[in-house]
């Protein structure tokens, strides 16, 4: 056992984590690869409003969220999670899972709050790595107008590098 993974899998195992998921298959994917990496409190909602109400009264350490689903997505969701004054521990880490990592929706999922993004069908290492990551390097939290969450990530187009590393010649 690596000496992180001894400091971490404590936490994992301590962490009560919402699933929030239309389709109870990938529910039952994704609490059976929780419960593979450790995790014991697995709490579950069919939809973005029931997991909205949960997300309020059950305070999970981290929620993990579907991006398609009808009526509230995880778009809004995160939003929604996300909005100063309108949900009461904001900078919950959020998880954002979908089938679909078109570019604009993995930049899309960073610009509204999510603290990570994992590609459906999702691997027991790729979600235990990014549970490690939220809970080992955690991003700092900033309030800004209308949002409160993880410090938003620097982006810049591919093939486009910041003026602090072009290179001159």
């Amino acid at each position: 056992m690596q000496p992180v993974n001894r400091l971490i899998n404590p936490r994992i195992k301590a962490l009560k984590i919402l699933v929030v998921d239309d389709e109870p298959y990938m529910r039952k994917v994704t609490r059976t690869i929780l419960a593979a990496i450790g995790v014991t409190n697995i709490l579950e909602a069919a939809d973005g409003a029931t997991g909205l109400e949960m997300a309020e009264t059950q305070r999970p350490d981290l929620l993990i969220v579907d991006w398609e689903m009808p009526l509230i997505d995880g778009q809004q969701f995160v939003q929604m999670i996300r909005t100063p004054g309108q949900f009461p521990v904001p900078d919950t880490p959020i998880i954002i899972l979908s089938a679909h990592s078109d570019q604009w929706r993995v930049m899309e999922s960073a610009r509204i709050g999510a603290n990570e993004f994992v590609r459906k069908p999702v691997l027991i290492k790729t979600l235990g790595d990014r549970i490690a990551s939220i809970l080992s390097k955690p991003k700092p939290t900033v309030t800004l107008k209308g949002y409160c969450g993880p410090a938003p990530r620097l982006v810049s187009p591919i093939g486009v590098l910041p003026p602090d590393r072009a290179v001159i010649t």
